[in-house]
């Protein structure tokens, strides 16, 4: 071996750089830390010149290639590589080479290679500190534990590190350990240290020990969480927060009486606005029990609804509220509108459950005639939706529960909404008189007052399906005003609602072109143009809103708009534009891969900030990401657009050679020419399609595929199989995971698995009315076969698959709908649809019988829809002239409520 060679440092020899080289390779790490890679480069280079097979600067020099843009990573990754075959004992190799994998976002190999580093350097701080970051954000909560452990050994002097060992345990579900280590901590504090008086991070850090103590034993440690959170009030700066938590406590522990006195303070203390803090109030003055008090609290989504609409209370329980609300919160609280909101809402809850009532209804009436009067005076577009919070009607899923009604059947037979119909009109009829007034007033109105009595009941006619009706209305209020941005946008609803897309679009630029600085009417127009499958000017309207010195399509991807995407998607789904449909999909799963890793910015700094709570939020929201219904609704487009890819495999012409056995020569001789011109013809198509597809991609330099080619082209059943796993690892509390799971499973032959997931799928339809399901029901039982050869598993399937059927013949599961349809006169038209369907398929009753049951007494069901009733009328159609008569009848009934639509 040469004297050069010999000199040369190499990995695990022990044998350091010369001190003029050392100062050059800290200078390497220096200028990496502080961006200035053309300096580090130069340096590192400097070294190799003399020193080429150092394998710390080759992996330094490596890391900072990397940090130069995607064109130098295959440069970066191989000399990363290379620097550690030539020192494979360095930790800083490894810590490199992990820097480089977590990069990538292979946060697993990169884990590997810390760990591999800190077999090297047990304590080096740096790596541990990478290391914990890659487990919290990985989820490996041991792991993280054990490393937060190993650096506040390393340095119990900073306050960050006992943070993050006490989340470590609070999070791996060791509340008692995670209080410890806090508890442990502010005993090495001498007194009158920051962490004992009152400020911002304290008061954190006091109710984040608050929140573990409350999670101790599922909950059951609440008395322990009350007194510590007494205690330490002093300390609290979020005296809201603190208020709400003792609230709650007070609630689950009984005692009503001091939680009542607490949130009239959050009232006293202008939380007056806030339903959350009203719904603790009734349940405070109701004495409710504690799961419900625990349940509506901790309830997201809520908005405006109170106890009152949440839960269904007895003529006792709402006397008790309306006594507290109209007596003393109205008139501590005159200027409150949520109070007045309530005392509307209770009035109606008590009017619904007691219509017969006559002081019911005058109450109700009367408050609602100020509410209205009041709402229209001042113009407010959303009193419609406001109004239609108030139809309440029993959950039929979860009894004792309130849900809002949307249906029109439902709606129309509310007397809430009878009431409100028969004031606005009496309204419209004063205010349209000489005098222009109010009913009972003498006050005469502007014609603005007029214009939104209009409006309001051009809203009440969309609600229930009025679509004519309400265009009308609509018309009368745009002739009074026609520069009212709002009225268009309420005439493109009721244009789209009666069956025309394009006229609806049509009715929206005109309000657009109104105000174009309006966002919102902007945003409605371009998802009707989508759902009008003009995506072109779709996008043309959605860059009006993006920076115009870029690519709109890029900035609309970069600013993470998923309802347009979803909406673009469709659109191509619908134009048979499969590829480019997929790409907007999965352009939300990257939305999604994004909001997983922004997590990683805030492991730090939540720490460091004591902003533990929120923190902890973060977290648990981050676990339940990928269930998000919006990931779940890409989820399912893809599935459904590679499922439809799969049973419609595109041939190109010269695929289907014809059948030449059966020709003559001369027939066999023309055929072949025949076919030969189709090749050239169909590979001169593809020649071209690639060309396009080339040009759209020199275009953007961003997206070499623009078309989805390459998407297409992937196996269609396993890129299914990829994304029904996903859904059924994220979002097993979705009926449609496990359909699209039963979908994917029945192509590929996995009978026992399709059964598993319809299974799941009906334990989660409570109602038991969900036509997607029964429809795969009936195709199962009557399509699919165990294919196992093994006897125990072909009996438990036999098993399982006749209590499917309730353990009746698929004949008489069918008969028994048949039965419960003709008991409820309003059973959702797919229901029944999917019903008769299934009768013809299983040959079970007449054509007469299956028209019954589809038509049922006309239109005056559930669920009718557009697309449901054409859908409906195609099936009647094909039964041939034995339906014809209903056929007739239900199109003119269609015809009648959607007025604008083309059957």
């Amino acid at each position: 071996m040469s004297a050069t060679q010999n000199a040369n440092p190499q990995a695990g020899q022990g044998i350091p750089l010369p001190k003029k080289e050392t100062d050059l390779f800290r200078a390497v790490v220096k200028h990496y830390e502080s961006k200035q890679y053309k300096k580090g480069t130069k340096a590192a280079d400097t070294i190799l010149k003399k020193y080429p097979k150092h394998g710390e600067t080759l992996c330094m020099k490596g890391l900072i290639l990397n940090c130069q843009g995607k064109k130098f990573r295959d440069e970066a990754i191989s000399m990363v590589k290379l620097g550690l075959m030539n020192d494979m004992r360095s930790h800083v190799c490894w810590h490199v080479y992990g820097l480089i994998y977590r990069s990538e976002r292979n946060y697993n190999e990169a884990i590997k290679a810390y760990k591999q580093a800190l077999r090297i350097d047990k304590q080096n701080h740096q790596i541990l500190k990478d290391l914990a970051l890659l487990q919290i954000q990985m989820r490996d909560l041991e792991g993280f534990t054990k490393s937060q452990h190993a650096i506040l050994d390393l340095k119990p002097s900073l306050k960050g590190n006992w943070l993050a060992f006490a989340l470590g345990k609070h999070m791996s579900e060791d509340h008692r350990g995670a209080i410890d280590v806090i508890d442990i901590f502010l005993g090495t504090l001498e007194e009158g240290s920051t962490e004992f008086q009152r400020n911002y991070e304290t008061s954190e850090l006091v109710m984040y020990k608050n929140s573990i103590l409350s999670e101790i034993d599922a909950g059951a440690n609440i008395k322990e969480a009350l007194d510590h959170l007494e205690e330490s009030k002093d300390l609290i700066v979020d005296e809201l927060a603190r208020l709400k938590m003792k609230g709650l406590y007070q609630l689950q522990l009984k005692e009503y009486s001091a939680a009542k006195t607490t949130f009239m303070s959050l009232l006293s203390r202008g939380s007056t606005e806030d339903y959350s803090v009203h719904t603790g109030y009734m349940c405070a003055a109701l004495e409710m029990d504690v799961d419900v008090c625990t349940k509506v609290l901790k309830r997201k989504g809520n908005g405006a609804r109170t106890l009152a609409s949440l839960e269904i209370l007895n003529d006792s329980q709402r006397s008790v509220l309306k006594i507290e609300y109209q007596g003393t919160l109205q008139e501590t609280f005159a200027k409150s509108f949520a109070i007045k909101r309530i005392i509307i809402e209770l009035l109606a809850v008590d009017f619904k459950c007691n219509s017969s009532d006559s002081t019911a209804m005058e109450e109700c009436t009367e408050a609602l005639k100020a509410y209205l009067q009041a709402n229209i005076r001042r113009g407010v577009p959303s009193l419609g939706q406001d109004l239609s919070a108030l139809f309440l009607v029993e959950c039929r899923v979860n009894k004792g529960e309130y849900i809002v009604a949307k249906d029109p059947v439902d709606i129309k037979a509310h007397p809430v909404y009878q009431q409100i119909v028969l004031l606005v009109e009496q309204h419209i009829t004063s205010l349209s008189e000489q005098n222009s007034t109010f009913p009972d007033s003498d006050v005469t109105e502007p014609p603005s007052t007029l214009l939104w009595t209009w409006y309001l009941r051009a809203i009440l006619h969309e609600v229930v399906a009025e679509y004519k009706e309400g265009i009308e209305m609509a018309d009368t209020c745009i002739e009074q005003t026609p520069t009212g941005v709002d009225l268009y946008e309420l005439k493109g609803r009721l244009v789209k609602g009666a069956g025309d897309i394009h006229a609806a679009v049509d009715c929206l630029e005109k309000g657009r072109d109104l105000d174009k600085q309006d966002r919102y009417i902007c945003n409605q127009t371009t998802k009707y143009l989508l759902q009008a499958n003009d995506e072109v000017k779709a996008l043309e309207r959605m860059a009006l809103f993006t920076r115009h010195e870029s690519d709109p399509e890029q900035n609309i991807y970069d600013m993470q708009v998923t309802w347009y995407e979803l909406e673009l998607a469709a659109c191509f789904r619908r134009k048979m534009m499969f590829g480019k449909s997929l790409k907007k999909y999965m352009a939300i799963e990257k939305h999604f891969e994004d909001f997983h890793e922004d997590q990683f910015d805030f492991h730090s700094y939540c720490i460091r900030k004591v902003t533990l709570r929120a923190y902890v939020d973060v977290l648990r929201w981050e676990d339940v990401l990928w269930g998000h219904e919006t990931y779940a609704e890409a989820a399912e487009g893809i599935i459904r657009t590679y499922l439809h890819l799969h049973d419609n495999p595109a041939k190109s012409d010269f695929e289907a050679e014809p059948d030449y056995a059966s020709m003559t020569p001369a027939e066999r001789k023309k055929a072949k020419a025949i076919a030969r011109k189709k090749r050239k013809k169909a590979e001169k198509k593809l020649e071209q399609d690639a060309a396009k597809a080339k040009e759209e991609s020199n275009k953007s330099s961003k997206d070499e595929d623009p078309a989805g080619l390459d998407l297409i082209n992937k196996n269609p059943l396993e890129e299914a199989k990829t994304y029904a796993n996903s859904l059924v690892k994220n979002a097993q509390h979705s009926i449609q995971t496990w359909l699209c799971q039963y979908d994917v499973c029945v192509r590929r032959g996995k009978s026992t698995m399709a059964l598993q997931a319809l299974w799941k799928a009906k334990e989660l339809d409570k109602g038991g009315e969900n036509t997607e399901i029964l429809r795969r029901v009936v195709d199962f039982c009557k399509n699919v076969e165990c294919r196992s050869t093994n006897e125990i598993v072909k009996q438990t399937f036999a098993n399982e698959t006749n209590a499917l059927l309730g353990g009746k013949s698929l004949n008489e599961f069918l008969e028994g709908w048949i039965k419960r349809i003709s008991a409820d006169s309003k059973t959702d038209l797919a229901l029944r649809l999917e019903i008769g369907k299934s009768m013809v398929s299983c040959d079970v009753g007449s054509v007469k019988e299956v028209v019954k049951v589809v038509v049922g007494e006309g239109l005056e069901l559930r669920g009718v829809a557009l697309d449901v009733c054409k859908e409906a009328l195609d099936f009647l159609t094909s039964l041939g002239a034995d339906a014809k008569e209903g056929a007739d009848d239900f199109k003119g009934a269609v015809m009648s409520r959607y007025c604008l639509a083309s059957l």
